[in-house]
């Protein structure tokens, strides 16, 4: 969200009308796109969509994903078969019973490279999965199958260890088989042209206006568990229209931007979480200069982290790997992945200092937050690596995305926002871009196949073949370096008990919310 004013940091007393009853004001920096589960690519329609479906598995309050649409599940062929038993007697917000058809409904729907999902890579976990988004097979031949009414088989490419927080996601949600037949494309443009499985419905959107509510579902498993009647959401594209909103009472949730985070961190009503998104920067290998590999570990050490997030973001942390901290929890140790894995790359002005005579051009979006971070990168770098010069280029991010694709950059910044659970995400999606079309080293190929096959059963190696793959890409091949994991910062009254947003920081859920 784009800051349009400088406010005073304090907070009005007055907490609104949702302090009697059970609704809350809440505020969102852009428009649904769509309710569509597999034509979604926004965090709104995701928000949305979070808070009012619900597939195999949902996230607790602790943001651990627990099964909830279906109660037991039977692993065998080795951990590649996964049988799901479904609640029985759960219905859609239309009467429908919830069905296994309708897992298989949504589940081809989103993999069907004719409906142009943005999410379809997902599935490449699921048997045909990238042979289906390829065009290369049937989208029937998917590895997913209806055994009865209540009984689903999931059948893997591969056996992995974070399907439970990968199925959680809106990709994966079942679709009312009935009424996707009868609305064909008009499926998911309005609030009205869905029916819902979660914990609230979704009102009065019309498929392009500004406003709508998500109204407590009475057709919901586990509605008891629901305290909040309405959640009245508006879209708010600058930060400061959202603080004076909150400020007077007419907002209970406020998000707020980088520049707006040093003025109310000591603010009663603030609140800030360090996310798993992650900001980088990545190289253009087949250029001369950046494609050479002392040059990129120079700047990868070369950039002080702990000042970027102290004085840009203020908000957040360093990151020393390109794998979140505090995000992973490996199953072999016990430990959070990053411990295990240790720092890939600090700030060592000492090692990364030589003789310099080479100008580089950084690229970046045009958005306040990443030219700021550009010009802190630029200002760095020239300062501790005599003899070099940067010229920083901000472009729309659509643009931005462009030129990289096209190889039309020296080095570009990006941040990137895991969808599950695991280092996999970050170390072979990642936004880590031309990864593979550029980066060819023989050892990282062969550690990420152990993963996926010798050693998809085996923890403990498989943890180190992790730690080997990040090691080569980040430490000795520098084909990124990483910057900072992202912080999550808003205002929020007092009498919201219950609010969490997402394990990636992205979208607010409410279905644990109270009001005091």
């Amino acid at each position: 969200m784009t800051a349009a004013g400088v406010l005073a940091a304090c907070s009005n007393s007055n907490t609104g009308s949702s302090s009697s009853k059970q609704v809350m004001n809440t505020a969102t920096s852009n428009e649904i796109s769509t309710l569509d589960s597999s034509k979604y690519g926004d965090t709104t329609s995701s928000e949305a969509l979070q808070n009012s479906m619900e597939g195999l598995y949902h996230f607790d309050k602790n943001n651990r994903a627990k099964l909830a649409g279906a109660t037991r599940v039977k692993v065998s062929n080795g951990n590649r078969v996964h049988t799901y038993n479904l609640r029985k007697n759960v219905k859609w917000s239309n009467g429908d019973p919830i069905t296994a058809q309708d897992y298989v409904t949504g589940w081809r729907r989103t993999v069907d490279p004719k409906n142009s999902s943005l999410d379809s890579d997902s599935y490449a976990i699921i048997k045909n999965g990238t042979k289906i988004t390829q065009g290369k097979a049937k989208v029937n031949s998917l590895g997913i199958k209806a055994l009865g009414k209540y009984r689903l088989q999931v059948t893997l490419a591969n056996p992995i260890p974070y399907l439970p927080e990968i199925l959680e996601g809106a990709q994966f949600y079942p679709q009312d088989t009935k009424v996707v037949n009868k609305l064909g494309s008009k499926y998911g443009t309005s609030s009205r042209n869905l029916v819902y499985n979660g914990p609230f419905t979704v009102k009065g959107w019309t498929g392009s206006n500004l406003k709508w509510t998500l109204q407590k579902s009475n057709t919901y498993w586990n509605k008891k568990s629901v305290k909040l009647d309405k959640v009245n959401m508006q879209v708010i594209q600058t930060t400061s229209t959202g603080v004076n909103l909150f400020r007077s009472g007419s907002l209970d949730y406020a998000p707020l931007s980088s520049d707006f985070v040093k003025q109310y961190q000591n603010n009663k009503d603030y609140h800030s979480q360090v996310t798993p998104t992650n900001g980088y920067m990545t190289f253009d290998l087949k250029r001369k200069t950046t494609g050479n590999v002392h040059v990129r570990r120079a700047i990868s050490q070369a950039i002080n982290k702990k000042q970027l997030v102290a004085t840009v973001l203020h908000a957040g942390r360093p990151a020393n790997g390109i794998v979140a901290s505090n995000f992973i929890t490996d199953k072999s140790t016990g430990n959070d992945y990053r411990k295990d894995a240790g720092d890939m790359v600090t700030y060592n002005v000492k090692n990364a200092c030589k003789e310099w005579k080479i100008a580089l051009e950084l690229l970046t979006s045009d958005i306040d937050d990443a030219k700021r971070v550009g010009e802190f990168i630029q200002s760095d770098l020239m300062r501790n690596l005599p003899g070099l010069t940067i010229n920083g280029r901000s472009i729309p991010l659509k643009s931005r995305l462009s030129n990289t694709t096209n190889h039309n950059y020296d080095f570009v910044y990006g941040t990137w926002q895991p969808s599950y659970e695991d280092p996999l995400d970050f170390l072979t999606v990642g936004g880590l871009f031309n990864l593979e079309q550029d980066y060819r080293n023989r050892n990282f190929w062969h550690q990420i196949d152990l993963v996926h096959s010798t050693y998809a059963n085996d923890p403990k190696q498989r943890l180190q073949a992790l730690i080997n793959a990040e090691r080569q890409m980040i430490q000795r091949d520098a084909f990124a370096t990483p910057l900072y994991q992202a912080g999550a910062s808003y205002l929020l009254k007092p009498n919201v008990q219950g609010f969490k947003l997402s394990p990636y920081g992205n979208v607010a859920y409410y279905w644990n919310v109270k009001m005091k």
